[in-house]
């Protein structure tokens, strides 16, 4: 979380044990306008929730005629994450996804964790997921608490950091892409605010990752 919402954003390798598989992956995904979804854990069932998510969200839309609220939001995403308990048990569907959303409530942006029995647990400055995780959270606490926290950061300093904290990640984990000049590979970045939802460009993040590399 930064001074005007959330940042949400996600490397692009996509991996089968210590394959990769693909360097194009779509990692974030807009479920609806005031929602994103970073996937982590088995591509198939990650995209098929998040596909779900999005045809519930405009079914009620539909149906109801009004949206849907943040909490039955997060519940529904929590049944699907329940639902796919048995593929998780078995070692090849486990999804552990992140949800921001902006509350238009309270006036600001939040983030959501789960756990792959779909309980669902509000953090309030950061979150990370994934294989590469665990390598830059103790850098991310740190960094909130002992530096600058993240919710006085603008968005420029916002996403220089998490530039330098994936490609961190990427160095130690070989199932986190890095950032290759040569193939124009770049992470998604996506930006929840009270204006929306919208996705960091890549030519912004090509001068973000020139200047860092000088």
């Amino acid at each position: 979380r930064y001074r005007d919402g959330v940042l949400i954003a996600g490397d692009r390798r996509a991996t089968m044990g210590n394959v990769v598989v693909y360097d194009r992956a779509d990692k974030v995904l807009s479920i609806d306008d005031d929602a994103v979804m970073a996937l982590a854990g088995s591509p198939a069932v990650a995209y098929e929730i998040a596909r779900l998510l999005e045809i519930s969200f405009q079914h009620y839309r539909r149906s109801q005629l009004q949206v849907l609220s943040l909490d039955g939001k997060l519940r529904i995403l929590s049944r699907l994450l329940r639902d796919n308990l048995p593929l998780a048990m078995q070692g090849i569907g486990a999804v552990i996804p992140i949800f921001a959303a902006f509350d238009e409530q309270e006036e600001e942006g939040k983030i959501f964790f789960y756990d792959v029995l779909g309980a669902t647990f509000e953090s309030v400055d950061f979150c990370t997921t994934g294989s590469g995780s665990q390598i830059i959270r103790g850098s991310l606490y740190y960094l909130n608490r002992w530096e600058r926290p993240f919710a006085e950061r603008d968005e420029d300093d916002a996403l220089r950091l998490i530039v330098k904290m994936l490609e961190t990640a990427a160095e130690y984990d070989t199932a986190t892409g890095g950032f290759k000049a040569t193939a124009a590979i770049y992470p998604q970045v996506m930006r929840v605010t009270g204006d929306g939802i919208t996705t960091i460009p890549e030519a912004e993040l090509a001068t973000i990752y020139a200047a860092l590399n000088r």
